[in-house]
């Protein structure tokens, strides 16, 4: 699961990070396949005109292919981080560009909603409290999100207890 769960004395912590299905070891083999098998109909091309004429798409293939992955290599560095105290619970979202984003709660009025199907995702997460409502592992999974949901409300009662 991309998300793990830390405790102290005083606080749990939460982090949560997009899943990675391709490691960067991976994205190097794939893209020096890719890149093999796009140029080997090349090489009967040598010598012609028609060279010439298929190596710009083939160029132009390879390099949309790159920036699509390094894309979501970029943005699979947003990281959310919720620290469960006993007085505050604090959320902070940090997202793949910009700046970071800040909630902060009571602890005790904090209180995690589930939407199954109002969201921008099914199975949406929420914190709300202070006036405010936060999102919570919106890149998570719908099945994540079940499981995180059920860990999150019991961390949550047993900080307000």
């Amino acid at each position: 699961m991309p998300y793990h769960w830390t405790s102290t004395d005083t606080a749990k912590t939460l982090t949560l990070w997009p899943h990675r299905s391709l490691p960067i070891r991976g994205f190097a083999g794939v893209f020096g396949s890719i890149f093999i098998l796009a140029i080997i109909p090349l090489f009967g091309l040598i010598g012609t005109s028609l060279l010439w004429g298929m190596l710009p798409f083939v160029l132009i293939t390879l390099t949309g292919l790159y920036f699509a992955f390094m894309h979501t290599y970029r943005t699979g560095d947003a990281r959310e981080v919720l620290t469960i105290g006993p007085e505050e619970t604090l959320l902070k979202h940090t997202p793949y560009k910009g700046a970071p984003l800040d909630w902060a709660c009571n602890t005790y009025w904090t209180r995690a909603r589930i939407y199954p199907n109002e969201g921008p995702v099914r199975h949406y997460i929420t914190l709300s409290g202070n006036g405010r409502e936060a999102e919570l592992g919106r890149f998570l999974s719908e099945d994540e999100r079940k499981a995180l949901f059920g860990e999150l409300t019991d961390a949550l009662k047993k900080a307000q207890t």
